[in-house]
């Protein structure tokens, strides 16, 4: 029978400093305001990471809690896939440093970079992989300290990052309906110049109007495309998991898939933008807290730097 790759377990971590937007603003000397911040994004607080933190211990610490959900020992993982722009090193890979804080002792580990699109990027490879029959039991891992590549003097960019982690465990299962029905991914690298970091170190540049003219274009494609590809209508959907860049964004993509505003996970008014991170990060919360169950489908998507766009069926 054909392997599946079912989500086993969620986990999420936010460092503990919280930021809202009038302490931004006066940490920095912005000239900017709660309103102003929120009338554009929908954003009222985000996560930053501290001194002690990096990467690898928020990426660790969101795996350690999707294991622990799926009662899993990390003996059991045989990869370990990480989606960051923000790494700690050049190399050896964040992936490979979770591996080793984690215990993790055998199969692989590596890092992908696709900007926000990151995690729905690794998802696909994780599914390819265990489709393939080259891994078992697959941690993806969106993880992301964006606070240290802004530049805090630019109010147009700034406001919309935040730092955290998010991850789930893939397993190997035959048969059935339940797991990651598809995926489809996109970029466009004539686009790269509305959105990109300078070097390798920052700071973040973004055309914020025309990634968001770019954003509902594309996403909606990619979305027409995962229903299509498993003859689904838009009512067959039960969650939309968006990536957390922009309430208005998030909110055009819920009216497009005709889901009321309950059944749509927002996250962005209190975690911000956090890249690679932020569909891992909604998700955690959605399962964690009951939304939802088992047999639900959900539609992840996502937009980032690159251009990079893409998005994923998984049935619970």
């Amino acid at each position: 029978m054909p392997l599946r790759s079912v989500i086993a377990g969620c986990g999420g971590f936010l460092p503990p400093n919280v930021l809202d937007n009038d302490a931004l603003a006066a940490k920095f000397g912005l000239d900017t305001s709660d309103a102003w911040i929120r009338e554009r994004s929908g954003i009222r607080q985000r996560h930053l990471a501290g001194p002690g933190e990096s990467a690898t211990s928020m990426g660790a610490e969101a795996a350690r809690r999707a294991l622990a959900q799926a009662g899993v020992e990390a003996s059991e993982v045989d990869a370990v896939i990480c989606a960051t722009s923000t790494p700690d090193n050049a190399f050896p890979s964040t992936g490979a440093h979770i591996q080793a804080a984690l215990g993790v002792t055998r199969g692989f580990a590596f890092d992908l970079s696709a900007a926000c699109t990151g995690f729905i990027y690794a998802l696909s490879v994780a599914d390819a992989m265990i489709r393939a029959g080259q891994a078992r039991c697959v941690l993806v891992i969106g993880t992301e300290v964006y606070s240290r590549i802004l530049d805090w003097t630019d109010r147009s960019t700034c406001v919309l990052f935040g730092d955290g982690a998010g991850a789930v465990l893939l397993r190997a299962e035959e048969g059935g309906n339940r797991g990651v029905l598809s995926t489809h991914l996109h970029a466009d690298g004539t686009q790269a110049g509305i959105l990109y970091v300078e070097g390798t170190t920052g700071p973040l540049r973004m055309a914020g109007k025309e990634v968001f003219r770019q954003a509902v274009n594309k996403l909606s494609s990619a979305v027409d495309e995962a229903l299509v590809a498993n003859g689904l209508a838009k009512g067959d959907v039960n969650w939309l998991v968006p990536h957390q860049a922009n309430i208005r964004i998030i909110d055009a993509m819920g009216r497009k898939l005709g889901l009321s505003p309950d059944r749509v996970v927002k996250t962005v008014d209190r975690h911000a933008n956090t890249s690679a991170a932020s569909v891992p990060l909604a998700l955690a919360e959605a399962v964690g807290d009951g939304r939802i169950r088992k047999d639900d489908l959900v539609l992840l998507e996502a937009i980032g730097g690159g251009l990079t766009w893409g998005a994923a069926l998984v049935r619970f």
